[in-house]
């Protein structure tokens, strides 16, 4: 598929919809190559190819971007196959047709092409949804804060490296192009781009107004935490305190509050470094709700405490509704849900997790009514579509519509996003769709595996298995099987040559008790016949 000088490789046999969807990820690789020009200058002579692969996806280098083949099966791109596109290219510059070294590369090379990337995510798809985006950086960023280095010394040995420099480098450019103009701010990267060559020591000279924040960014570990103080009326304004506990001013931070009636009230403050500070409301509406850093530009320790009356003990909002719903407390769990998604409306994993948390309280209406606006999301998360889909296909099950529920299950299914929702997905098919036939070359297959399963002998194992793939499989099999029967449920066509295969095993190993369940099998077509080349499910006990 070629779209605007953009290629995308997909896989053979691949069907309209795959096609179409292929065309529109070319497309917004296209709108980036055009976006990232407008920031950092000509664009390199280098042509854009996106390979559909089954591993390896996120690896990108000299324009050629790895993304999952499932991409193009999903009903609409995700958010996580955009950003891993928007990224590539913006590493078309960035590390590719001007060389990045030097100490602290990785904040340029990662951090630099994630913040281009993200603003070229708002420019298409609205600040919104790169809020969330951006949420989604800081919380991963949060997850290692407290066991990074600095930034001009951490090292991609470091098993913290990526969540640092990506994250917390892209936040920091984003504070600095905030501080100076974005204008300014790429007026200066691309003059630094001139020779060939970008290094943080030299764009730090060039940023010299900035010394001060630069050298706490880089050079030193986060310790800044910006907290806000619960609102207190007094006369006929509302005082709020303020708190800064990191080395360096913030500056022209932005405190929201927000009012009973809804009403949001936005104003400035800078708080000196390691003191306090206060900013006063003027309204007769009660505040009910303040903010400290709204924009949040700045790298923190804690999140959770930039709001108050607090609402979570930890900046992942997904981690605390998440342990609510494991415990099966689907009313916390709602509760929750619906206090994170009042400060970011647009959160797609969290509303899925409140319609889940609906559905499993017997809400079946507002359920439906939240899986359905994940589906209608700019930019959801491929664990979303997945989830959603697996809710409204259970909710029209449950109301006998098995054609429609039958629809849904299969989109989780293309999505692939996630072990449990496909699983999810497979149980509920099997229900409202039983009237399956089952191609004769693959009962055939199967049937001859599990002879070859039950002869002992490793090369009648391998030989059904594609070369080098499912090693310790094969391995487990051979010589150990005392009992193998293979039970085709279901399968779905992926491409031309490669299907999904559901199956229902029952198996005892050598030394073990007799086991049984569902596997989902990968089978690739290789030299006119299938074999063996993955397993997506294996739920046999």
């Amino acid at each position: 598929v070629n779209a605007n000088g953009v290629s995308f490789f997909i896989q053979k046999g691949a069907n309209a919809d795959e096609q179409k969807r292929a065309n529109d990820l070319a497309l917004l690789a296209s709108e980036a190559r055009n976006f990232t020009a407008n920031l950092l200058g000509t664009v390199p002579d280098v042509p854009i190819r996106i390979v559909a692969v089954r591993r390896g996806a996120g690896f990108s280098s000299g324009g050629t971007v790895f993304v999952d083949e499932s991409a193009v099966r999903r009903q609409k791109i995700d958010s996580q196959t955009a950003m891993t596109i928007a990224e590539a290219v913006a590493k078309i510059w960035i590390g590719n047709a001007v060389s990045v070294n030097g100490d602290g590369f990785g904040v340029i090379r990662e951090g630099l092409a994630r913040y281009v990337a993200t603003q070229f995510l708002e420019k298409q798809f609205g600040k919104n949804i790169a809020d969330i985006e951006r949420l989604r950086q800081r919380t991963a960023y949060a997850a290692v804060v407290k066991r990074d280095s600095p930034l001009s010394m951490v090292s991609p040995i470091d098993d913290y490296y990526y969540p640092t420099v990506a994250n917390k480098g892209a936040m920091i450019w984003r504070l600095l192009a905030k501080r100076i103009g974005q204008d300014e701010f790429f007026n200066v990267v691309r003059s630094q781009m001139n020779d060939g060559n970008l290094n943080l020591s030299e764009l730090r000279s060039a940023f010299a107004t900035q010394k001060e924040l630069l050298d706490y960014s880089f050079d030193q570990v986060t310790e800044t935490n910006l907290l806000v103080g619960v609102p207190q009326l007094n006369g006929a304004e509302t005082k709020i305190a303020l708190r800064n506990l990191g080395a360096i001013d913030a500056v022209a931070v932005n405190v929201v509050a927000t009012t009973a009636g809804g009403e949001k009230l936005t104003a400035q403050s800078t708080i000196p470094a390691k003191k306090f500070g206060e900013i006063n409301f003027k309204t007769p509406n009660k505040i009910v709700r303040a903010e400290i850093d709204s924009d949040k530009l700045y790298p923190q320790t804690d999140y959770s405490d930039d709001v108050a009356p607090r609402e979570f003990e930890e900046t992942d909002a997904i981690l605390v509704v998440k342990r609510s719903f494991d415990q099966q407390d689907f009313i916390k769990a709602e509760k929750n849900s619906r206090l994170a998604l009042q400060a970011a409306p647009r959160f797609d994993d969290i509303r899925t997790w409140l319609a889940r948390a609906l559905y499993a309280q017997g809400k079946t209406a507002d359920a439906e009514k939240e899986f359905r606006a994940v589906l209608d999301e700019k930019l959801p998360t491929a664990r979303s579509l997945a989830w959603a889909n697996v809710g409204l296909g259970e909710i029209a099950l449950k109301n006998n519509q098995n054609a429609q529920a039958t629809k849904f299950f299969e989109e989780a299914i293309k999505a692939n996003a996630e072990y449990g929702a496909s699983l999810a997905a497979r149980s509920g098919i099997n229900k409202s769709d039983s009237a399956v036939s089952v191609d004769d070359t693959i009962k055939s297959f199967f049937a001859q595996f599990d002879k070859a399963a039950l002869s002992g002998r490793k090369a009648d194992v391998n030989a059904l298995v594609v070369s080098g793939e499912m090693a310790r499989f094969s391995d487990g099999i051979s010589g150990q099987a005392q009992e193998w029967n293979t039970r085709v449920v279901r399968v779905n066509k992926l491409d031309a040559n490669t299907v999904l295969a559901e199956v229902n095993l029952k198996i005892r190993l050598l030394n073990k008790a007799a086991e049984s369940g569902t596997a989902v099998f990968l089978l690739t077509k290789v030299g006119g016949g299938w074999k063996l080349s993955g397993v997506e499910i294996f739920e046999v006990r």
